[in-house]
């Protein structure tokens, strides 16, 4: 039986398609170029005025949440630090060598609400760095008496985005190229009912923080800041 021509082109268009849709799919992961990521060993138990507080902490996560984010990431850091006054700071990064667009980051205000969480007061934000300007993420999370500011930050390869569209044509930009970037969500929260000492606290944390890295270190948690 013969086949109409117009459907012959549309079949020959469609294979062209599928074929040109397979050789532009970015294969040469980013990741893959570099020296390899150690969240452990890259983060300080211990920096100016803050340390690690080794005790069990409350996790936001359940296992099937878990088990899904074990998909999107490579690694992931969570660790709670106290100050001298006794102030709390819950710090999670999570890293992932395949951020291409079907494996972008999972961000808090999506987590925190499949948790039960009721997430408000969405706002970006900026940090004021020696190096320069991070753009940030500020985020309210509440569930029954507990309230959790939080302050977070992705990155993509060697650039910090906002977590809006810019994530997404940093995504695709590196998709054109054949390249499958690499990515970090940091996340600083803590239990405050004052949410603006809480972004305050965080804010002097995330300073500390990045200020006790190494320069290599800093440049991959903070998106290329020196």
């Amino acid at each position: 039986m013969k086949l109409p021509i117009r459907n012959i082109i549309l079949l020959v268009l469609m294979l062209a398609s599928a074929g040109l849709a397979i050789a532009m799919r970015p294969t040469h992961k980013i990741a893959d170029q570099g020296p390899k990521i150690d969240l452990a060993s890259m983060v300080p138990v211990e920096m100016e005025g803050w340390h690690e507080e080794v005790i069990p902490s409350i996790q936001v996560i359940d296992p099937q949440q878990k088990a899904f984010l074990d998909t999107i990431y490579s690694q992931v850091l969570s660790r709670t630090y106290v100050n001298e006054q006794g102030y709390r700071i819950m710090l999670s990064i999570a890293y992932g060598s395949d951020q291409s667009d079907s494996m972008k980051v999972h961000k808090p205000e999506v987590c925190y609400a499949a948790q039960g969480f009721q997430v408000e007061d969405h706002r970006m934000d900026n940090l004021i760095l020696d190096q320069g300007v991070l753009p940030i993420k500020r985020v309210l999370a509440l569930q029954g008496n507990r309230i959790e500011p939080i302050t977070y930050w992705v990155t993509v390869a060697d650039k910090v985005v906002r977590p809006d569209i810019t994530q997404k044509i940093v995504q695709v930009a590196y998709g054109l190229t054949g390249e499958v970037p690499d990515g970090m969500l940091v996340r600083v929260s803590s239990i405050d009912r004052d949410q603006n000492n809480a972004f305050k606290k965080q804010d002097e944390f995330a300073k500390k923080l990045l200020s006790s890295l190494t320069p290599e270190s800093r440049q991959r948690l903070s998106g290329g800041l020196k």
